[in-house]
């Protein structure tokens, strides 16, 4: 897959700003720094939230046990996954001296880019969901009020660019830039962040002996994240299909365990559920591939 990049040109110059300081020291000790900042800021900022909220509220809100099935534990949870775009732009500075906006290139193209493959997408889920066979309408449970859900609309939707933007800029701006500037292979600034990001998405805890087919898909999905970002040397395209991915799975229809929250159905299955994961993780992977092609002829990559 890694032969298919003739014209470097882009990537070069999403990488280049990386150049000045490409020494792996920084590079490790950068990670090791951004993981001690984002533990403080989420014990900092989220500790003064939670500290002014009422007792019971607070303990819902944070209860490890059922992160992310009530609305407030996700909106906190996507929140605390957002401190890590801006731990990976402290570090930036602080270890590589160069500005925070060069880990997603330059940003009226990246812009530009966002807008065209978040169209794209849009019209893809449009088309998918009239498609059969995969029409689970029948089978899915309410979990909130449409009034609820629209009211929490404009917030979740805030949260999840957050999320999701900050997930690219550590793994596909910081990490992917950082490898690029030291190593020329494609096999090790592709595999070891989406590797990394797969690692991410291991939780045997609630996904069972689903655990690792997940993080396998999530690796993947790193993968196919290098590459349009790599087409398109800028982060536009990848926030865009992580954006709307994120939008579908935790908006739209979620499964009943975490992260579920937000969603105004839920599936009829569960992460664990072996029977059903392996009939829908086919659909998925499939719905991967089709996405990240959808946003190279978006921006014509």
């Amino acid at each position: 897959m890694m032969y298919w990049l003739r014209d470097r040109r882009a990537h070069d110059v999403f990488v280049e700003p990386a150049r000045a300081k490409p020494q792996i020291w920084r590079l490790v000790f950068g990670i090791v720094l951004v993981a001690a900042i984002l533990l403080a800021l989420n014990s900092m900022i989220f500790g003064a939230v939670l500290g002014v909220l009422e007792p019971e509220t607070a303990r819902s809100i944070s209860d490890l046990d059922s992160l992310g099935q009530t609305a407030g534990s996700m909106l906190f949870l996507l929140c605390q996954i957002g401190m890590l775009g801006v731990a990976a732009a402290m570090v930036c500075v602080m270890v590589h001296s160069r500005r925070p906006a060069t880990l997603i290139g330059s940003i009226p193209l990246a812009t530009r880019q966002f807008v065209a493959v978040f169209v794209m997408m849009c019209l893809l889920v449009l088309v998918i969901w009239v498609l059969p066979p995969y029409d689970f309408s029948n089978q899915l449970e309410r979990n909130m009020s449409v009034g609820r859900w629209m009211l929490l609309l404009p917030f979740a939707l805030a949260a999840i660019f957050v999320q999701v933007s900050a997930e690219e800029v550590f793994f596909r701006g910081y990490l992917q830039q950082q490898l690029a500037a030291r190593f020329r292979s494609p096999l090790v600034w592709v595999l070891l962040p989406a590797a990394l990001f797969g690692l991410g998405h291991y939780a045997p805890s609630s996904a069972g002996s689903n655990a690792m087919t997940i993080a396998i898909w999530a690796a993947l999905f790193g993968v196919l994240m290098a590459d349009l970002t790599a087409r398109a040397g800028t982060l536009g395209p990848a926030i865009a299909v992580h954006f709307v991915n994120n939008i579908t799975a935790m908006l739209i229809s979620s499964p009943p365990d975490e992260m579920s929250g937000l969603a105004l159905y839920v599936l009829p299955f569960g992460l664990a559920d072996e029977a059903a994961m392996a009939q829908w993780l086919p659909v998925d992977f499939g719905w991967m591939i089709v996405s990240w092609l959808a946003a190279r002829l978006a921006i014509r990559a």
